[in-house]
């Protein structure tokens, strides 16, 4: 929790020249978006989705297709007299934290609005609204007052000093509010805008839901908005974490983009113009976007509105938005003069020490967003070295892709169960133990360590989809269970990926079917 290789080499001797073989010989040649050999992306796509079922907690439905899993944390919110039963862990522990599961929400469902018919060809996108409506049907819980919203569930400091299964939880399950008297506002603001883009995704579908949502999404923000206050000083359990360091103005102003994009509301839009200077939306040159940082999110957001029907100063403060934008995406590129992001010796982006691949998934997710939108505005991106096209850009994107995939040094992937080679001992307590179905047998706190946590043989349960923390700086990478700086996984670094891995899968499919087609 928390805080490519040389192309591949064919060989055509001895094998019938059929129609087949020519599309393989031309694929081989043919001027790819990036040198690295191919993936199956429609698979990752389908395997980062299925983590998520992984992640539930609460009464699991008829169709659960993570076997292993059973019902969990049924009796969440029963002390406070509130429905809490529902919901994601966010990593390998027991504990839902509010500001991290809200964040996945919001990159889950941005995902689906920026590739929903990629998603759709992927043949999953039942599956991509199954999961962003587990975790927003458990805010409308949380949110049970215009001014209350239950921001966390569990004690981090307990949990922790236990190794069990969630079916098994013996900690506490406490459950924290925040309302008038105790604000948060970063945890109000992201569950709006995980809210609202909820709303444009189930707007055609499910428009009575989409409604609902955008009711609960305008109290939230309003909420956070009147009575501001870091939500870690409301609930200090949330410390040591999910440490809110670049505080709450940031979330507002993405929160409030949010809204707009949902509503067309011309309120939401003057509120992150005119809050953009004293809220450091156009003052923050920022090279990393995670849970905590989102800045360089809503700048990217704020860079892709039409500005066509803007008045002068909307005009002048959305380009100031899209220049900071432009400094992140270029920063991803190393094509800034300075403050570029460190790349390991194998070519990953590395942002710090700490599961370091959240960066990469946001990073290759804003700049897939950014690339589309250059393509069909027939823009580039201008940096101070050059100017990027939407080609290159997607070239740079794969290479990260590819590298989570199994294109680095270390020949690992770095997303479980996708490939031959994957980390075998995730730091995830479900997965580190016999599955609860096999084995009903109650494991006690102390003994999930002793029998369990130590061991060298690799989990009992695969944590398909899971993205873990990812190598070192040198491109290390050491598969151990308590080596949770890398092998822990979280749901906030799979989300991204989801839109990311649709689009190459429709690039994939797009270019074989053009070069048979041309045969």
């Amino acid at each position: 929790m928390r805080i490519g290789s040389m192309a591949e080499k064919r060989s055509f001797k001895c094998k019938p020249f059929t129609v087949s073989n020519f599309v393989v010989l031309v694929l081989s040649l043919f001027p790819k978006i990036s040198s690295s050999q191919s993936y199956n992306y429609g698979d990752a796509l389908s395997k980062s989705l299925l983590y998520f079922e992984a992640q539930r907690s609460g009464r699991l439905p008829y169709n659960q297709r993570v076997g292993w899993r059973h019902h969990s944390g049924l009796t969440d919110g029963l002390d406070q007299g509130v429905d809490l039963v529902g919901g994601y862990y966010d990593a390998g522990d027991n504990v839902k934290f509010g500001l991290p599961m809200a964040f996945t929400m919001t990159m889950l469902s941005w995902g689906v609005i920026q590739f929903r018919d990629q998603i759709a060809d992927g043949g999953e996108l039942r599956h991509a609204l199954e999961a962003i409506k587990w975790g927003i049907d458990y805010f409308i819980k949380a949110h049970t007052h215009p001014n209350v919203l239950w921001a966390q569930v569990g004690d981090g400091d307990t949990d922790h000093l236990c190794w069990q299964r969630p079916e098994d939880m013996t900690t506490s399950r406490r459950a924290y509010k925040l309302d008038e008297e105790n604000p948060g506002s970063e945890v109000a603001a992201e569950t709006a805008a995980a809210m609202a883009a909820a709303a444009i995704v189930f707007r055609t579908t499910n428009p009575h839901y989409s409604h609902l949502l955008l009711e609960h999404a305008q109290q939230l923000f309003e909420f956070g908005d009147k009575y501001r206050g870091k939500y870690d000083e409301t609930i200090e359990g949330a410390k040591g974490y999910y440490t809110s360091v670049s505080g709450y103005k940031d979330e507002l102003l993405w929160a409030a983009l949010w809204l707009y994009k949902a509503t067309d509301n011309s309120t939401y839009l003057n509120y992150a113009i005119q809050n953009a200077n004293a809220f450091g939306g156009i003052t923050w040159a920022i090279s990393e976007f995670s849970w905590d940082v989102k800045f360089a999110g809503l700048q990217l957001m704020a860079s892709l509105l039409p500005m066509e029907g803007k008045n002068e100063q909307q005009r002048q403060i959305l380009q100031q938005y899209r220049s900071k934008a432009e400094h992140y995406l270029c920063a991803c590129l190393n094509k800034n003069n300075s403050t570029n992001v460190q790349r390991t010796p194998g070519g990953l982006l590395y942002t710090r020490q700490w599961n370091n691949m959240q960066y990469v998934s946001t990073a290759v997710f804003s700049l897939t967003v950014y690339s589309d939108h250059l393509q069909s505005t027939n823009q580039m991106l201008n940096c101070h070295k050059d100017s990027v096209g939407p080609t290159e850009i997607l070239s740079f994107v794969r290479s990260q892709v590819d590298y989570i995939l199994g294109s680095n040094p270390v020949g690992v992937s770095y997303m479980v169960g996708y490939g031959a080679v994957y980390p075998k001992k995730v730091h995830h307590r479900g997965a580190s133990m016999d599955p609860y179905r096999d084995s009903k047998v109650f494991v006690g706190c102390t003994q999930g360590y002793d029998s369990w946590y130590g061991r060298q043989d690799p989990n009992p349960n695969v944590l398909v989809g899971a993205l873990v923390g990812g190598p070192d700086s040198k491109d290390g990478f050491t598969d151990r269970r308590g080596n949770f700086v890398q092998t822990e996984a979280c749901t906030y670094n799979t989300a991204p990926l989801v839109g990311v891995f649709a689009k190459f899968n429709a690039l994939e499919k797009s270019n074989s079917s053009s070069l048979v087609s041309s045969i």
